[in-house]
């Protein structure tokens, strides 16, 4: 298989394997892209839940992005999981460097899917501040933007609303994910640069069977942005990759088991 579109990942490793690193690495792959990482921390979790977090030393997380831009280049950026204010500040002050005109895809990795903190009270000031005027996209989820947007979010209007707060602190584009809203129908909100709206439906599939979902997602948009699709077009995609990932999970381990990513092979 021909491998189009260079994604370097900056994000945790799962030791389960259905989310973090490993998530990201099966996401970009199946999208046909080539997945570089550094990795910011190590974790020790499965599918009932996250046992301990290890963060990396800065200076060896800025040290693998050098090695990998340096060498082997990017054509987008995907950033998940941070953990503490100084690794963002660490992370930041790379890019700072490195990052040029590469467009930086930020899944604002903060609550485990399992209730496990991913990210540090002191660091989502950090996140607001250092990561989010970086980002050519963003991929919240209903409580992560709650979060972001310091605000509640109960309806549809109010996902906008939230979306548009999010996008005034910097980031060019904003893909509000509605998993956590209650219903049979799911809407993400895509928030253009221009102010423009678009929705994405799809049907709630009644599973567990979610683990890595918005890691996956956001690395398959990468490596879509990083292939040169247009945003509207790649959500579009990918939404419909997701789900028939969830749909196809593999049924693993006694909690909330990982997505098939290879579904199509």
């Amino acid at each position: 298989m021909h491998l189009n579109g260079r994604v370097l990942i900056i994000a945790g490793s799962d030791s389960g394997g259905g989310a973090g690193i490993q998530a990201d690495i099966k996401a970009v792959s199946a999208m046909g892209g080539y997945a570089a990482t550094a990795i910011t921390a190590v974790t020790a979790q499965n599918t009932t839940g996250v046992q301990s977090v290890y963060p990396l030393p800065e200076d060896l997380i800025q040290q693998q992005i050098s090695s990998v831009l340096d060498d082997i280049g990017a054509d987008a950026l995907k950033i998940g999981m941070l953990g503490t204010d100084t690794i963002i500040q660490a992370v930041s002050d790379s890019l700072g460097q490195k990052q040029g005109d590469i467009p930086l895809i930020l899944d604002p990795v903060m609550v485990a899917k399992g209730g496990a903190s991913l990210l540090r009270d002191d660091a989502v000031t950090a996140m607001k501040s250092l990561m989010l005027p970086k980002a050519f996209l963003i991929t919240p989820n209903i409580p992560e933007a709650e979060i972001l947007a310091a605000g509640s979010i109960k309806c549809r209007n109010d996902m906008v609303e939230a979306a548009r707060a999010i996008q005034a602190q910097g980031p060019e584009n904003v893909l509000l994910k509605g998993g956590h809203m209650d219903g049979d129908e799911m809407v993400d909100i895509l928030l253009l640069e221009d102010g423009t709206i678009k929705q994405f439906h799809t049907t709630r599939l009644e599973t567990k069977h979610t683990h890595g979902t918005g890691c996956s997602m956001a690395s398959a948009l990468s490596a879509k942005i990083a292939q040169g699709v247009d945003l509207p077009t790649a959500v579009a995609e990918v939404q419909t990759y997701i789900h028939a990932a969830i749909k196809n999970a593999p049924q693993l381990g006694a909690g909330h088991g990982p997505l098939n990513h290879f579904w199509a092979l």
